[in-house]
């Protein structure tokens, strides 16, 4: 196998896959592509002083599938390997390639951790290349799904992704090495057998070389799309704030940008936060309303996380930021906000010599005049509050007029006195209890946040 060896060392080094002393996971079915990738990545760690560990995954979707398990342990024994055998259930939904994959990858994923794997190998080929991009194109795909399969992606290296299957097939039989056909290739339930079986030889019968010209189509793509990925990330470190489980950034700033670069900074800043979706169709129509003007009102999920418009903010996070419980002021001292990170200060002190406060989180009141309990909440429905000058405001609007965005404002102190709003905390004061040439003693609260609300930093 001297040529399929240096032709994956030449990918190896290409893509900068393997460094040299890793750890590496191999997934092999007992087919043909994983079985040549084990012997080419034994044959190759000698001299990249790899540590090689295999991994078989039985899906347990055929009745025979034990055989398989056998002849890969029966293999890695001969050629001293270290092997274990991954049982998985696959859930049946729409999909059943899609569920077997992702349980495999579950169990590739868990194993490497267990074992201390820096890489996981897996048997992609230039075949498995060319049938992926031809099957995101029909189903409408844009420049990241036609950018097909990664040579990297995380800890999974794809080594043989620039070699045909039958340049594969070719070497294992001039090695006289064997491997295990798995009939349900054979299956035309599933669409890619029938666009490797089908569609492909139908299009090579007018392009030749079509599965050349879809690996080139995914080699442009993929320099497209990394040029798209540096500019997006530069963006999101110019215009994103950032927060525990949050990252805020500019409508505008995103708005004026082109609407695929604006795009892809969400995309990039739900994949900073652990979201994992990739953009389809369906993930731009929620971003375009994220976008739009104005914004849409609920929350849109993409990947584990949630993008959300209010005013001029855009919010991807993984959590909804706690509400403010309802709890009384303690007067004199400190009430403890924990959910927003601040404390309500309550003292009472002498109206003589008093000043009052210019401070937007300071308020003042003529404690004589002030009805009990003191009670500290979130908003509710229908609050309103009796403004200077006589009139009622909704809560509501003045929290919209004072740009709160809509993710906060369930955690903006709402101060009440027997049951009137008296203080929107940091933001509007009610016509209450006004401090006057009368007064003799003054109630001062104080709303003192324990810890910046946002903080700026490199998303590193």
């Amino acid at each position: 196998m001297p040529g399929l060896i240096e032709a994956v060392a030449s990918t190896l080094r290409r893509h900068a896959l393997l460094a040299g002393g890793e750890r590496v996971l191999i997934a092999v079915s007992g087919g043909a592509d994983s079985v040549a990738l084990l012997h080419v990545l034994r044959a190759l760690a000698p001299s990249l002083r790899l540590d090689l560990h295999v991994l078989h995954v039985d899906h347990r979707l055929r009745a025979d599938s034990a055989r398989d398990a056998h002849f890969v342990l029966d293999l890695t024994a001969r050629l001293g390997v270290r092997a274990d055998v991954a049982t998985v259930t696959v859930a049946r939904g729409d999909s059943l390639e899609a569920q077997a994959r992702a349980a495999r990858y579950a169990a590739l994923e868990a194993c490497a951790d267990r074992i201390g794997a820096d890489r996981i190998a897996v048997g992609h080929t230039r075949d498995d290349q060319a049938e992926t991009v031809l099957m995101r194109f029909l189903q409408g795909a844009g420049p990241r799904g036609l950018a097909g399969i990664p040579a990297r992606r995380g800890r999974v290296i794809r080594p043989l992704l620039e070699v045909g299957r039958r340049e594969i097939v070719g070497a294992l039989e001039a090695s006289g090495l064997g491997w295990l056909e798995d009939p349900s290739n054979l299956d035309p339930k599933f669409l890619r057998n029938r666009v490797r079986h089908e569609v492909l030889p139908f299009l090579g019968s007018y392009q030749g070389n079509i599965v050349d010209a879809l690996n080139s189509t995914a080699m442009r793509m993929r320099a497209l799309v990394s040029a798209l990925d540096a500019g997006a990330e530069a963006e999101l470190a110019r215009l994103a704030t950032r927060d525990d489980g949050e990252i805020v950034l500019p409508r505008p700033a995103l708005s004026d940008l082109p609407r695929d670069l604006a795009a892809n900074i969400l995309r990039l800043a739900a994949v900073r936060l652990g979201g994992r979706a990739p953009l389809r169709a369906w993930a731009h129509r929620g971003l375009a309303r994220a976008l739009g003007e104005p914004p849409a009102r609920r929350p849109f999920r993409l990947g584990g996380v949630s993008v959300e418009g209010s005013g001029t903010l855009i919010r991807i996070a993984t959590r909804r930021r706690a509400p403010l419980d309802t709890r009384e002021v303690v007067v004199p001292g400190p009430t403890p906000l924990p959910e927003i990170d601040a404390r309500l200060d309550a003292r009472v002190v002498s109206a003589a010599g008093y000043r009052l406060p210019r401070d937007p989180d300071r308020v003042a009141f003529d404690a004589d005049r002030l009805p009990g309990p003191l009670v500290v909440r979130r908003r509710r429905g229908g609050d309103r509050v009796m403004a200077f000058g006589g009139g009622e405001r909704r809560v509501k609007s003045l929290l919209i007029d004072a740009k709160v965005p809509r993710w906060k404002r369930d955690g903006v102190p709402i101060v009440e006195a027997g049951g009137e709003v008296i203080w929107i905390a940091g933001i509007r004061r009610a016509a209450a209890a006004l401090v006057t040439a009368a007064t003799q003693h003054v109630l001062e609260l104080a709303l003192v946040v324990t810890r910046a609300d946002e903080v700026r930093r490199p998303l590193e």
